[in-house]
């Protein structure tokens, strides 16, 4: 089988997750292979809103992540070109009634201490921040640090800004891990050849369980499915994210059934993009009519505007789920050179740039920005392989 030019870090993965952890490992001097059985963001990243978001989380280790990212956005905003679609529009979480707007209100005060800036919004000045909202509703918060960005185009430019101390080997599926006679990493096979590092990077996304069994470890990633509706391009209609309250309840939930709550933004290009939905059905991509029909009902329900608009076309995506709602990000003690950046679920945008800093950091010894402790791959307890079945209590064949 033939091999190619070794390299100092391989990462599986080109979405924005393993775009990020190559754009900062080539800062750092490393030369860098990017390998991804499809192409560059062609999994969950292409079919991902953009969300850059501190709004929904509890305060806790991922909030420190996406404050930490938050600021990250804002220095990439000034490397990147235009066409990423960076922008700083902030976040509206809105509450249809008062015990919703205290719910609201005593989430903002626990994300406050935390650092996040929270400013209420009474319900008779909603209106000043967006025009076309429903009338009636209790009130809500602005999140000024919310943003948004076009997530394939973050990708590929990420890359594209690495340089050439990044290789792209596209269209490979990594079949195998390579390693050595102390069971550490040396590399990757896949079905044109071997890849040599002595590193390598997990950043395959919702398939990040799957490469972490090839190296014999386990890391419990699920796919949970969602469905983003897009409108005709129009004027902006929506200025900010806004969403209803109930989805931050979504986002922490673990439930496997479907759940919907409204999620409505739109886009410097024109179109609405309309959520969300959250259901574990595997990588089932069949078109669910019942979803659709409650992302346009929740979307009307806060735009009544968008009842006279086309909807033009529908996607689904997957997001990478971990049971804690936490990434695994940083090095595998089971397995020596093997480092896992994945299991983000709906925020792996959003954290992209700090995942791809620590990556980074860990690969050269730096200092940690954070206490990555919470993020250790290896925090989940390896299932109990099943008991083999008892010969003595098997039915009689010829019975």
């Amino acid at each position: 089988m033939p091999t190619r030019k070794p390299s100092d870090v391989i990462v599986v993965g080109a979405g924005v997750v393993g775009a990020a952890c190559a754009y900062y490992a080539a800062q750092a001097g490393l030369s860098v292979t990017v390998v991804d059985r499809g192409s560059v963001a062609g999994g969950t990243t292409g079919a991902g809103e953009g969300n850059l978001l501190v709004s929904d989380k509890e305060p806790g280790p991922e909030l420190e992540l996406a404050l930490l990212a938050n600021a990250l956005w804002r220095e990439l905003a000034d490397v990147l070109p235009p066409h990423v679609e960076y922008e700083a529009k902030g976040g509206l979480v809105v509450a249809s009634d008062a015990p919703g707007m205290r719910a609201l209100r005593d989430f903002a005060a626990r994300q406050e201490k935390a650092g996040v800036t929270a400013q209420e919004v009474p319900g008779d000045r909603l209106h000043d921040l967006e025009p076309h909202l429903a009338p009636g509703l209790a009130g809500g918060f602005l999140y000024p640090q919310d943003s948004q960005v076009m997530p394939a185009h973050a990708a590929a430019q990420l890359l594209r800004a690495a340089g050439d101390r990044v290789r792209l080997c596209l269209g490979e599926e990594v079949t195998g891990l390579l390693t050595g006679a102390v069971g550490e990493v040396r590399g990757v096979r896949t079905a044109a050849g071997e890849l040599h590092a002595p590193y390598v990077v997990n950043a395959a996304g919702t398939w990040g369980g799957a490469l972490a069994e090839l190296a014999g470890v386990h890391l419990p990633v699920l796919p949970r499915r969602g469905f983003v509706l897009v409108t005709e391009p129009l004027p902006r209609v929506v200025r900010h994210k806004v969403y209803a309250a109930d989805y931050v309840a979504d986002v922490a939930s673990g439930s496997a059934a479907l759940q919907t709550s409204a999620v409505v933004e739109g886009t410097p290009a024109g179109p609405v993009l309309i959520g969300a939905s959250r259901e574990r059905v595997g990588f089932d991509r069949t078109l669910s009519v019942e979803v659709l029909r409650r992302l346009a009902a929740g979307a009307t329900s806060l735009f009544p505007v968008l009842g006279t608009v086309r909807a033009m076309r529908t996607y689904p995506g997957f997001r990478p789920y971990l049971p804690d709602h936490l990434p695994a990000i940083g090095p595998d003690p089971r397995v020596h050179g093997l480092l896992h950046a994945c299991g983000h679920e709906g925020a792996g945008i959003g954290l992209a740039p700090v995942t791809g800093q620590i990556i980074a950091l860990c690969l050269t010894n730096g200092e940690l920005p954070l206490d990555i402790a919470p993020f250790r791959p290896d925090r989940f307890a390896t299932p109990e392989p099943a008991p083999a079945p008892d010969p003595d209590s098997a039915p009689d064949p010829a019975l």
